[in-house]
């Protein structure tokens, strides 16, 4: 490293089951950056089956640890390794009491760690790189251990701590869920002093179990038990990896010169909401294709204003994704992911003759675990508006302008005239609008159908209130 550099290389200071290596496979996508695994793990060099580093052979390192943190410390890139509270303690206080060495410290909830570290000793699979080959598992929580598992980590995070503030130093602090955040990878590049960025996580790695916790555990009452009287760990939550959304502006419409407008969500179906909004404003075309700047100036031009959304049912809504952008639309990449994952081939749009009700229930089967698997960062399919959770994306609206009311699609005759009376408008009767079907959800759906579309949309059903879907 240069001597201008205020690093002359780095720790990431974590423990199994934190997610350690996907930031090692995050910060190897950097140039300039190197991240070399365990160094300093008593049973393998860097990673397993490894002997040899820099020269320095595992029998040398156990002799001699100071040798290899030496030969990291003088590579070209920016060098590091990863570093749990039982690898080589002798290391510790040398690295850890110098300034030139950068301190990484990944954390993540305990009770996270412990059943995840469990599932990878039931299952033997410590990395998932293709969630195909994914192995699942349901196992028992142990109080006593872990009790024992949260005692060893915040001993060792005490320890750092203690080394940290009484050499004067500060570290950069991760969190699991950070750990694919692109934005906060290069804010960590940035404090690293490198130049270098990323537009996007590293695909070498999967999230393993991203499913609640209650479906991980054979006693998940245990557990609710033995911690009623305090929520630390924050076990409430529904986990969530799908990555935040930016306003969709362009999504938008308006009336032109009312002060009514819509942001429908994507993938849904348009129930005639845009009809409705040109009639009540006298037939005038609806406006869309807004920008920043055009949509400021609505606002300005309305200052008093309903801006609604229409909710729809997370499985009506993933059903109809399905139907027009996979099984009629042009996703190439998801139907090629559907027949290599879950072994279901599609037809062509010329031999859709062959196309029948159980390959209609099987096709939309599979696509709803692919969407949990690319919701939650387990494929290497970019997450599109059109099969996000409504949740996300009324969240990235709620940035650029305040979404007044949030309408279900099954209440619109009585909610949409509705919008009027704190606007001073009397505004005319709706009349929904339905496209016919050739293959139905009503047809298909049953227990194992709900129980996909709850494990995919999992957020929605909670944070929007959604109940089992009824014809």
């Amino acid at each position: 490293m240069t001597n201008d550099a205020p690093f002359d290389y780095f720790v990431v200071l974590a423990e199994m089951r934190t997610g350690s290596n996907l930031v090692e496979a995050n910060l190897n996508e950097f140039e300039g950056i190197t991240c070399e695994g365990e160094v300093f793990n008593s049973h393998f060099i860097s990673h397993e089956g490894k002997a040899e580093l820099y020269g320095v052979t595992l029998a040398e390192r156990d002799r001699n640890p100071m040798a290899l943190l030496w030969a990291i410390r003088e590579q070209a890139d920016l060098t590091g390794f990863r570093f749990f509270h039982d690898h080589d303690a002798r290391v510790l206080p040398t690295f850890m009491q110098d300034p030139r060495c950068a301190k990484i410290i990944l954390t993540r909830n305990p009770l996270d760690s412990y059943v995840s570290l469990k599932i990878a000793q039931a299952t033997q699979q410590w990395k998932l790189g293709d969630v195909k080959t994914k192995r699942s598992a349901q196992v028992g929580f142990d109080p006593a251990e872990f009790e024992d598992h949260v005692t060893r980590i915040q001993s060792f995070q005490t320890q750092i701590l203690r080394m940290l503030q009484t050499s004067g130093q500060t570290a950069f602090y991760l969190a699991y869920e950070d750990a694919n955040d692109v934005e906060v990878l290069n804010g960590l590049a940035t404090w690293l002093g490198m130049a270098s960025r990323i537009e996007a996580p590293s695909r070498k790695l999967k999230r393993q179990n991203p499913e609640p916790l209650e479906q991980k555990l054979t006693n998940p009452g245990a557990v609710r038990e033995g911690m009623a009287r305090l929520d630390r760990f924050n076990l409430s939550r529904t986990p969530n990896f799908e990555p935040r959304r930016g306003p969709m502006v362009w999504g938008l419409r308006a009336c032109a010169t009312l002060p009514v407008a819509y942001l429908p969500i994507p993938g849904a179906p348009d129930p005639g909401v845009l009809d409705w909004m040109a009639k009540i404003d006298e037939g005038r075309p609806v406006q869309a294709d807004f920008t920043a700047h055009t949509w400021r100036e609505w606002l300005r031009t309305h200052p008093r204003r309903a801006l609604f959304t229409v909710l729809h049912h997370p499985l009506a809504r993933a059903h109809e994704v399905y139907l027009r952008q996979v099984l009629h639309g042009q996703r190439a990449n998801v139907r090629a992911f559907l027949a290599r994952v879950h072994g279901v081939e599609l037809p062509e749009k010329d031999a859709m003759n062959r196309y029948d009700t159980a390959l209609h229930r099987a096709g939309f089967l599979a696509f709803l675990r692919f969407a949990a698997a690319n919701l939650n960062g387990q494929t290497a399919i970019a997450v599109l508006p059109a099969w996000a959770s409504q949740t996300k994306v009324i969240e990235g609206m709620m940035g650029q302008a305040a979404l007044h009311n949030l309408l279900r699609v099954d209440g619109l005759a009585r909610d949409l005239p509705a919008l009027g009376r704190d606007l001073g408008l009397e505004l005319p009767s709706f009349t929904p609008v339905a496209q016919p079907r050739r293959f139905t959800l009503a047809s298909i759906y049953d227990a194992e159908i709900e129980a996909a579309g709850r494990a995919a949309y999992a957020l929605d059903y909670e944070a929007l209130g959604f109940e089992d879907w009824t014809a």
